[in-house]
């Protein structure tokens, strides 16, 4: 009660916080989010999730910035997958079935699951290499008479 009474009254102390141990950080930007690579994968983890979704961690792959979304530890044998030139990686990453695996310095893996470039344009990492690709769904003659049956 007495401390509600000092601050109604203008009287309370003020006391300002110290810089030392203050954990607020402010808002990230995107040009502070690129990814070091020269860092074990538990980093590379922490750093591109804790960048998930704003501002987005990112690095650049054949010329173009892309931003890494979903990662996870990825703790198996190496997978079969399609390698793929990092800019500052020590090693490429693979695109394999369930996303794009990355390596840190430590050998250990991360597993990304979503790419985004820089038109905004996301995708599953699993698809890096399929973007350009177009399939034309085609039905079959049941699935056209029951497509007319809708209409």
């Amino acid at each position: 009660v007495e401390a509600v009474h000092l601050i109604a009254d203008g009287k309370a102390p003020r006391i300002p916080q110290p810089k030392e141990g203050a954990t607020y950080e402010g808002i990230q930007k995107k040009e502070n989010a690129e990814i070091s690579w020269d860092q074990p994968a538990a980093s590379l983890h922490n750093w591109i999730r804790g960048h998930d979704k704003v501002p987005g961690a990112w690095t650049t792959i054949d010329g173009q910035v892309v931003t890494f979304y979903g990662s996870s530890l990825f703790d198996a044998s190496v997978p079969a997958g399609q390698e793929l030139a990092i800019k500052g990686a020590s090693r490429p990453g693979l695109v394999t079935k369930n996303g794009l695996v990355v390596f840190g310095n430590d050998g250990k893996m991360v597993l990304v699951r979503n790419l985004q470039f820089e038109d905004g344009k996301m995708i599953p990492a699993s698809k890096y290499f399929s973007v350009d690709e177009t399939t034309a769904l085609e039905l079959t003659e049941e699935e056209k008479k029951m497509a007319e049956d809708i209409r």
